[in-house]
């Protein structure tokens, strides 16, 4: 995209980003949400009050509630043993995942459905 073509582009989106502003600023839900912020940031102001002051007044619980225990760390579940064993040699193979040596030559020889029917386990 040329440069000429991505400033007018965002030149349209800033228009109507400031055609939403002016709609909000003429919403009387809005002003009176502001009212009652500044109102309120005042009144605490002249208590000498913070909103966690407020909170704690008026839901004691709510200190308690809003603190989740978090593991310190998240541990997965252990991958499971998987044990194949070649029909023809006997041989057997145990891992738990598919990244063994012997197991990807077995794929790349046998095919990858065929030496999953040798699973055992």
């Amino acid at each position: 995209m040329s440069r000429l073509a991505e400033f007018r582009k965002l030149e349209q989106q800033l228009a109507q980003q400031l055609a939403e502003l002016e709609a909000l600023k003429k919403d009387s839900g809005l002003q009176k949400e502001i009212e009652f912020e500044t109102k309120l940031r005042a009144l605490l102001a002249e208590y000498g009050f913070s909103l966690t002051n407020v909170i704690k007044l008026l839901d004691p619980q709510a200190n308690r509630r809003s603190v989740v225990p978090t593991p310190s760390k998240i541990t997965r579940k252990a991958r499971e043993m998987k044990v194949y064993k070649h029909p023809v040699s006997g041989e057997l193979v145990e891992t738990k995942g598919g990244n063994h040596k012997i197991l990807k030559e077995w794929k790349a020889e046998h095919g990858s459905a065929t030496v999953e029917s040798w699973r055992v386990q």
